[in-house]
């Protein structure tokens, strides 16, 4: 099987909520493929958005691009609907003044059908994340 960009809306993947929305960076902007793209928080934390995948994955590794994110935490579930998430990753980032974020997470018992992201604390009163990608198998669709 082909490992591919889970995470890629030309996969059939959605972010489906998120807490905050800006017009100029809405959260679609997380998942186009678009570095120039991002999405912004509004103030006050927590803030979080959920991606659905639409199918069974199983993620093996996870880049995270982002900007002034302190805290991060990922829960999955492999619910057919957003309920029941587990907490799966919590992160301290380290600051990079001026530059971009790379988390790179190696991921273990990465099963899931939706993600959610959920920014606990910002090194300021805005955060920004630009990309997620997530390397990793379809392992079923979605009856």
């Amino acid at each position: 099987m082909k490992k591919t960009d889970l995470c890629s809306s030309t996969e059939g993947t959605e972010v489906i909520l998120a807490t905050s929305s800006d017009e100029k960076h809405p959260p679609e902007n997380i998942i186009d493929g678009n570095p120039e793209t991002f999405w912004t928080t509004t103030g006050m934390f927590p803030q979080e958005f959920i991606i659905c995948f639409h199918k069974h994955v199983k993620i093996e590794k996870l880049v995270i691009q982002s900007y002034l994110v302190r805290t991060l935490r990922i829960e999955k579930t492999t619910s057919k609907e957003p309920f029941d998430f587990e907490q799966w990753v919590e992160k301290d980032l380290v600051h990079t003044e001026g530059q971009l974020q790379n988390e790179e997470i190696v991921a273990r018992d990465g099963y899931a059908t939706f993600l959610r992201f959920i920014i606990v604390s910002a090194f300021d009163h805005f955060a920004s994340v630009h990309s997620i990608s997530a390397e990793g198998l379809t392992v079923s669709n979605l009856p």
